[in-house]
């Protein structure tokens, strides 16, 4: 048997779509996530974990540079990943780790092609496809492999990936180097052809016509029709983390073994606007997130608003990892070993697709602002923008009052302003000029 590393290794279990609401720790009541909720109250347990981009390949450039999406280039779907952007791959080899891609990429805009080499953000071992949405259904996983010879899988695509994964891990036992494996999930993204969440055989009645989260309640959209395959997918998911953990425990390697479990963003379910996500609200942007593993475990909850943008450093940090200056997001280390208290009051958010628009999220309130002249899939940021929501999430958690231009509020709203215009120039945006919103008396 070989020593073990001196490194921790590491693995991001990265899901897609994922509501943080979904889990035990954070109230749902059927039970979906015993795997996770294990993880977080043993772990870390990032309460208040956030996206930073509430759609797919912008959160995923995020996610792998450590830089928010206008810096990376990719602020809407299709935009490849610049081939010289410096990535969590490059990084970790740099630090004589073996890197391993296997699930969805999203950020060569390949489409059901493979992705070439250069592509592929420096990862070595590659099981993967760009859009698995497309080439693959739930019962019929199709990626590709190095050579980008396509590889069919067996089993539910949730499974298929996980059977992939394990085999990696139980090779990387026999080797000297630590590995940075980075396993990206589908599920619980809606299957994009037939609009539907197909959940496995087994749970695809389970969940119908159960617990129905209140934002969703009180506005419709397609919720009672998708909410039982969604929560069967998430189950799945749980149950795939399990496996994955049973494997590192097999292998007699938990405690030298990092695991980051997080989500790109949330799903509304066509409730805020025409799809599922885009949009400023808790259901697009709020996601479950929590890690274990060395330096991470036993380190309770945390309760600042922490961003997908912080957990490249944080990825980096715990491995000894120097961290680079390019990066805009923050280690959360020092909060998990409470020798800081300092962090930001506020998460940033930049949206696109469905509108131009950048919100702040405090502990109390969310506030967003929308660039209305400007074309979203075209244009990364704008000069000029209007106040478009505020939210008061002490009185109102479910964002179902809408108080901006009220009197009452003007001068919250003011404060919000200046402070997200601060963080949109901390982000290397220029300075913009926002227009408050028309007033209204309550």
């Amino acid at each position: 048997m070989k020593p073990a590393p001196e490194k921790p290794n590491v693995i991001v279990f990265f899901t897609d779509q994922q509501r943080w609401d979904t889990t035990g720790v954070h109230g749902n009541p059927l039970r979906l996530t015993p795997n996770f909720d294990r993880m977080a109250i043993h772990g870390t347990h990032i309460d208040y974990g956030f996206t930073c981009q509430p759609v797919c390949g912008p959160a995923r450039s995020c996610l792998q540079t450590g830089e928010y999406a206008t810096q990376t280039g990719c602020f809407t779907n299709g935009i490849p990943l610049p081939e010289d952007k410096k990535t969590l791959a490059h990084y970790f080899r740099e630090a004589n780790y073996h890197t391993a891609y296997i699930g969805k990429w999203h950020l060569a805009n390949t489409g059901t092609m493979p992705v070439p080499v250069e592509k592929r953000g420096g990862y070595e071992y590659w099981l993967a496809a760009d859009t698995l949405e497309f080439t693959s259904d739930a019962y019929d996983t199709v990626l590709f492999n190095n050579d980008n010879e396509q590889v069919k899988l067996p089993g539910y695509r949730v499974d298929a990936l996980t059977d992939a994964a394990i085999r990696y891990i139980d090779e990387q036992k026999q080797q000297e180097h630590p590995f940075f494996l980075f396993l990206s999930y589908l599920e619980p993204h809606h299957q994009n052809q037939r609009d539907d969440y197909p959940a496995p055989d087994a749970y695809s009645d389970a969940y119908h016509s159960r617990w129905v989260p209140p934002d969703l309640a009180a506005l419709g959209g397609t919720a009672h029709q998708h909410l039982g395959g969604y929560y069967g997918m998430v189950k799945r998911l749980d149950e795939a983390l399990g496996r994955v953990q049973d494997a590192l425990k097999s292998l007699d390697m938990t405690k030298d073994t990092i695991i980051l479990f997080l989500s790109d963003h949330g799903c509304h379910f066509k409730t805020r606007n025409a799809e599922y996500k885009r949009s400023c609200h808790e259901s697009s942007i709020r996601i479950p997130m929590a890690i274990t593993g060395p330096g991470f475990t036993a380190g309770g909850r945390l309760e600042q608003l922490i961003s997908l943008v912080d957990m490249p450093p944080t990825l980096l940090d715990a491995a000894g990892i120097q961290l680079p200056e390019s990066m805009q997001g923050r280690s959360i280390l020092p909060l998990v070993k409470r020798t800081s208290a300092e962090w930001p009051e506020e998460v940033f958010v930049q949206i696109s697709e469905s509108e131009v628009g950048r919100a702040i999220r405090t502990k109390r309130w969310k506030y967003s602002v929308v660039a209305k002249d400007r074309n979203p899939t075209q244009d990364s940021f704008s000069a000029e923008y209007e106040e478009q929501f505020l939210y008061d999430l002490q009185a109102d958690p479910y964002e179902l009052n809408n108080l901006v231009g009220w009197e009452s509020h003007r001068e919250v709203s003011d404060e919000l302003r200046s402070r997200l215009i601060r963080r949109m120039i901390a982000a290397g945006e220029i300075e913009p000029v926002i227009k408050p919103a028309t007033s209204q008396s309550t």
